[in-house]
């Protein structure tokens, strides 16, 4: 009992310190202050801006209906091929779209194969047109890519899992943004569809919210957004051939958009909006091992395109000055060092102060990242959300997000020093070996 007495009592002094004198938070949280509170005042700026755009755009009619090709990449898929296909075929979009299903190791995926085959048979609609690319020896996400875009019509590309479905406006909603010529690329949203399945899913499915469908949204509004995904993004073909298509090794989709801004000195005007309203719902790993080396490729491409394949790009004569310090900052040294930082940190204060104060610092500190995250999550769900009823059911799992993002920032150190020493890249399930190892190397 005198032990809680002493924690509680630490705590009431920390916290008293805190509103007394600000300069404590220096001190003691001075990684929220540098790092977390900025971003968080750049996203709902944005947000708040989105939001006021949101019912100009969706009363303004469309008018432009290019042409687009859905290259779904395929490999093991199997059944879920067939939802994917279906929801690209019921879009309500009035142009027309040219489905093309890649199926890399045609051989060896017999079955996602004869499943896509069926599809073609089976979904018939005016303006869509499904076409079965079969790669009989496995290549590759990247090659996949590259194969469905060299065969594809459309004036816009958009790459799509084919683990992923869509809501039926997903497209209508993502080709408006094409209306602008400045705009080469567009960045889809995702949500967690197997939701409900376990406690790593629900902590999915909030990060999804909070850090996708919110962040992004925010980030797009100052032409900000850090990365375009890759089981759902949106690309002008012509754009897409000029810059070589998707490139080898792994992290396709940072590494196409990081190469895409790398034009945004020389022509300003350039800018990657995100789709906010273009809803892809994806699933998310289930179990804590599958979370887990999911992260370690995630986190481990961060430094290999970070600091071994585009070093040389990051200059503002290429990324302009805004997107140069916004990639340092919220790129480089909060993916790439900052796990480090808040490990070190924990342990330097374990070490000068006794464990009852360290104990009473990491609840404060807790409580202060559930004010935040519970903040933006309410923003979210009020100002972006398309389905606030169904991402309400996660406000009772908020409390444990915070620990679930620290363990996250653990597992982020370890996939970085993998990367460092094992070059875990080269190690990817996105590629066979043969096809990584032939790679050039950074």
């Amino acid at each position: 009992m005198s032990t809680l007495s002493t924690l509680i009592h630490i705590t009431e002094q920390i916290m008293f310190y805190v509103q007394s004198n600000i300069l404590v938070l220096v001190k003691f949280i001075p990684l929220y202050l540098i790092y977390e509170l900025p971003l968080f005042l750049i996203i709902t700026f944005g947000i708040i801006k989105w939001t006021k755009e949101k019912t100009r755009i969706n009363n303004t009619k469309l008018f432009y209906l290019p042409k687009v090709s859905c290259v779904i990449t395929c490999y093991a898929e199997g059944d879920a091929v067939k939802e994917t296909i279906q929801s690209l075929v019921e879009q309500t979009y009035p142009g027309k779209i040219e489905i093309i299903a890649v199926i890399d190791g045609a051989v060896q995926n017999n079955h996602t194969y004869h499943v896509a085959k069926e599809c073609k048979q089976l979904f018939k609609r005016k303006n869509r047109e499904i076409v079965l690319l079969p790669k009989w020896q496995r290549g590759g996400r990247v090659s996949t890519l590259n194969a469905g875009l060299s065969y594809a019509k459309g004036e816009i590309i958009v790459n799509v899992d084919a683990d992923t479905s869509f809501d039926n406006d997903m497209m209508a909603n993502l080709v408006r943004l094409f209306e602008d010529p400045n705009v080469p690329a567009v960045g889809g949203a995702l949500r967690v569809r197997n939701v409900n399945k376990t406690l790593w899913t629900r902590m999915q499915a909030i990060e999804y919210l909070i850090s996708m469908q919110g962040g992004k949204t925010g980030l797009a509004q100052c032409n900000l957004i850090n990365n375009i995904s890759g089981a759902f993004g949106a690309f002008r073909r012509d754009f897409l051939k000029q810059i070589g298509g998707w490139d080898t090794h792994t992290a396709e989709d940072l590494d196409l958009t990081v190469r895409i801004k790398q034009y945004f000195k020389r022509y300003p005007n350039l800018k990657i909006p995100y789709a906010t309203a273009s809803i892809a719902h994806t699933d998310a790993p289930q179990s804590f091992k599958e979370l887990v080396l999911q992260r370690l490729r995630w986190d481990g491409d961060l430094l290999f395109l970070y600091l071994r394949k585009h070093w040389p790009a990051f200059s503002p004569k290429l990324l302009g000055w805004k997107n140069f310090l916004f990639t340092l900052f919220y790129g480089y040294l909060q993916n790439v060092m900052l796990p480090f930082v808040i490990f070190v940190y924990f342990v330097g204060v374990a070490i000068i102060y006794p464990w009852q104060f360290l104990l009473a610092l990491i609840f404060v500190i807790y409580a202060l990242y559930l004010l935040t995250i519970g903040y933006f999550y309410l923003l979210v769900l009020v100002s972006v959300s398309e389905r606030p009823k169904q991402d309400f059911t996660l406000f009772l799992w908020l409390p444990l997000y915070p620990i679930y993002a620290f363990i996250m920032r653990l597992v982020c150190c370890f996939a970085l020093v993998n990367e460092v020493f094992r070059r875990s890249h080269e190690e990817s399930s996105m590629a066979p070996w043969w096809v990584l190892k032939r790679g050039q190397k950074f």
